[in-house]
């Protein structure tokens, strides 16, 4: 079995690695998403993450299709407690039902218990903050889920440090639940935003971290060298922006460590991220089983600090 790292304080136990469902009922179907999920627990990983509006901008979608295959998978292989099912609320799912209110909150989750087939979500993250709701709503009704049994623990996605640190000091002043995880955008090409005042933040307060966008929606993997590769795959317009000289530069780096190691630039970029002090586990996807095997490989390359060296600088902003 995969080893295993406690979440935050929150006393869950995940693997190194997260599994990303957003393309599940988007660019894999419900079989092949079974299929990796399998193989994934089958490799001695544990940690699922998903959220209630994946994959809701997919043609004929209406969101709620990744939990809904999560949820056939859980209930078909009768797994629930080897696997630790993260999902998120507060994102658009259409007639105004968005957002972090105490009563959005409160519907939403029976929704997701629903479509996950399960009793209980192991970590229940608010998937963007909600400005116009006062934190201390939010966490009054997650609070009254963990009592109820049915959340064990909370995470936030996308906050900004000061609303993070609202939200810590309201748990700590008035006894209300703690965010144990945040989920920020964080890879080699994309650091700026997380690195400095949110990872200090995090660091401080024994706060898990699960980065997304790990890969940077497969720039990292090298798959797209150059505009001409931006057809290879239904997310290559998303990777253009990464094609600068920064972003060459990089690949470069990933390059000369993959030929170091005997790996490839998939794994060394995410056991740059698992090499990270503050990160806990990166969120990561594959949709077929070949990448799937880069992930389970990722999840055993340690990086000499030579190799850390040598991305850092390369990937330096």
């Amino acid at each position: 079995m995969m080893s295993r790292v406690g979440l935050g304080r929150s006393g869950l136990q995940v693997s190194k690695l997260c599994f990303g469902g957003n393309i599940f009922g988007w660019t894999v179907d419900a079989a092949t998403s079974h299929r990796l999920l399998d193989g994934f627990v089958d490799a001695g990983f544990n940690f699922i993450d998903t959220a209630d509006v994946y994959s809701k901008w997919h043609d004929g979608n209406q969101g709620g299709e990744s939990e809904t295959i999560i949820g056939t998978w859980l209930k078909a292989r009768g797994k629930r407690d080897q696997v630790v099912i993260a999902t998120k609320v507060g994102s658009d799912m259409g007639d105004g039902e968005k957002g972090l209110s105490k009563a959005y909150i409160t519907r939403a989750v029976e929704r997701s218990l629903r479509r996950l087939q399960t009793d209980y979500i192991d970590l229940y993250q608010s998937h963007w903050d909600d400005p116009s709701v006062p934190v201390e709503e939010t966490l009054e009704a997650y609070a009254a889920l963990i009592k109820a049994g049915k959340v064990r623990a909370i995470g936030a996605s996308n906050f900004t440090p000061e609303r993070l640190s609202a939200a810590l000091k309201a748990h700590a002043t008035q006894g209300l639940p703690r965010y144990e995880s945040l989920q920020p955008e964080y890879n080699l090409y994309e650091r700026a935003g997380f690195e400095g005042e949110l990872a200090a933040l995090c660091h401080r307060e024994e706060i898990g971290v699960i980065t997304y966008f790990s890969l940077a929606g497969g720039f990292l993997t090298g798959k797209y060298r150059s505009a001409a590769d931006l057809g290879k795959s239904a997310r290559g317009s998303d990777v253009e922006k990464y094609l600068d000289a920064r972003g060459q530069r990089i690949l470069g780096a990933l390059d000369a460590v993959a030929a170091q190691t005997g790996a490839t630039p998939t794994r060394v970029a995410l056991a740059w991220l698992m090499a990270q002090p503050a990160v806990t586990a990166p969120i990561a996807s594959a949709t077929s089983p070949t990448q799937l095997a880069e992930l389970v490989a990722a999840g055993t390359l340690i990086l000499d600090a030579a190799a850390l060296a040598t991305l850092t600088a390369a990937s330096a902003y």
